[in-house]
């Protein structure tokens, strides 16, 4: 998976753009698109696929058409170490999802990781103890079923921080909410350390070129 953060240009090809996209698409890859808010960046494209180089030949195209990225983020798709009982059909959810969800045009994407700290140190606790404060951090997440989508990516190796958590919501308070009271959870109290967080609307891509790309009006 990618995520390219990027700013509208004075050049943008909106034309081209979809063309990227439409490439990619047709390799078998899907592209998400959302429009973000504040000023880290305009628009956020996400290609999730098995061939890096159809990534890498995404993410040129859409450069060439006038969106610099200003920030990115690399990960794959994987199950965790401790969802070793669960259901066939969730791990294949988990490993190849189907995005964007229906119905949950809230997007906000952070990455993590766990701390190696002195006192709080998640790689020196044993395998029983990591897994029992996951599960129960685990818990608080299913109370959000219906309301979030969370798709958790590693890229322990491939990037800055160890995972990327991108969550699609009903709406904006969703968001909130749920990673408010994950963060009272022990296994994020003590173990997680948070990157920036980019939030916006997920949008067909016409859509979230046209919002990015709209002229100011004066008075």
């Amino acid at each position: 998976m990618l995520h390219l953060f990027c700013r509208t240009t004075p050049g943008l090809d909106p034309d081209g753009v979809h063309e990227a996209a439409a490439a990619a698409e047709k390799s078998g890859n899907q592209v998400v698109a959302a429009a973000i808010l504040g000023h880290k960046a305009d628009v956020c494209l996400m290609i999730l696929g098995p061939n890096l180089w159809d990534l890498s030949d995404f993410q040129h195209r859409v450069r060439r058409a006038g969106l610099e990225p200003v920030s990115s983020y690399v990960s794959l798709t994987e199950t965790s170490e401790y969802a070793a009982g669960l259901p066939a059909e969730l791990k294949q959810s988990r490993l190849y999802p189907d995005l964007p969800p229906e119905g949950k045009r809230a997007f906000c994407f952070y990455p993590m990781s766990k701390r190696r700290a002195a006192d709080h140190n998640w790689y020196a606790l044993g395998f029983d103890e990591r897994k029992a404060l996951m599960m129960g951090h685990g818990k608080v997440g299913r109370e959000y079923h219906g309301r979030i989508v969370q798709v958790i990516t590693g890229s322990t190796g491939l990037d800055d921080w160890e995972w990327g958590v991108t969550l699609f919501g009903v709406h904006p308070d969703d968001l909130k909410e749920c990673v408010y009271e994950m963060r009272f959870d022990e296994a994020s109290a003590h173990f997680a350390e948070f990157g920036p967080f980019y939030t916006g609307m997920v949008g067909d891509l016409a859509e979230v070129l046209a919002a990015a790309s709209s002229p100011t009006v004066g008075p």
